[in-house]
């Protein structure tokens, strides 16, 4: 069985992710291969630049982050002509990883849901998830809501998913881990 670890930037999906890591459980993270093959990859590379521009990347083949930000924020179909390159690159690669459990920030807006089983979304209160992304990269409140309007809703993804696993710093999320996988049938060296 596949399954998926959804929620929105900063709801703690890599939190959920390391104690399921603990527990024995190999989890894909889609960003980190997303980062990766972006630096990597020779086809991605050459799209992105053909797309951006020849500053994509540096003179040492370094990504120039701050160029794809800017033009990935300026408009909704950048967005989108970036995530059509990234996002079928992730995929193949999940798929040739033969990793059951897959995490994503971008479940559903990416289309990668469907190749998974059933999904967990991690939720936390919109006031939590803006200050753990300011303190964990050191950005401005402005720049945590822009991220966050990329993002479907919290409560769609909710509506969406088949759990859910509430991670506001106050709920036990190791007794709600216990029974996920007691309800999906899962055995853990826990």
């Amino acid at each position: 069985m596949k399954i998926g670890i959804a929620g929105g930037i900063g709801s703690g999906k890599s939190y959920v992710c390391s104690r399921l890591q603990e527990r024995g459980i190999t989890v894909y993270d889609c960003d980190r291969a997303a980062k990766h093959l972006i630096r990597t990859s020779p086809d991605i590379r050459q799209r992105l630049s053909a797309l951006i521009g020849p500053e994509t990347y540096g003179t040492e083949g370094q990504l120039n982050k701050a160029v794809v930000a800017k033009f990935l924020l300026a408009s909704e179909e950048n967005a989108k002509a970036i995530d059509s390159i990234v996002h079928p690159a992730v995929f193949q690669d999940y798929l040739a990883s033969g990793i059951q459990w897959m995490e994503s920030a971008l479940m559903y807006e990416s289309g990668i849901a469907h190749l998974v089983d059933r999904v967990v979304v991690v939720t936390a209160p919109k006031e939590v998830r803006i200050r753990r992304v300011m303190k964990r990269d050191g950005i401005s409140r402005q720049k945590v809501l822009e991220w966050m309007g990329r993002q479907m809703s919290q409560k769609e993804v909710r509506r969406l998913a088949d759990y859910e696993i509430i991670n506001d710093g106050k709920a036990d999320v190791d007794a709600q881990l216990d029974h996920l996988l007691s309800d999906l049938q899962i055995q853990t060296d826990y």
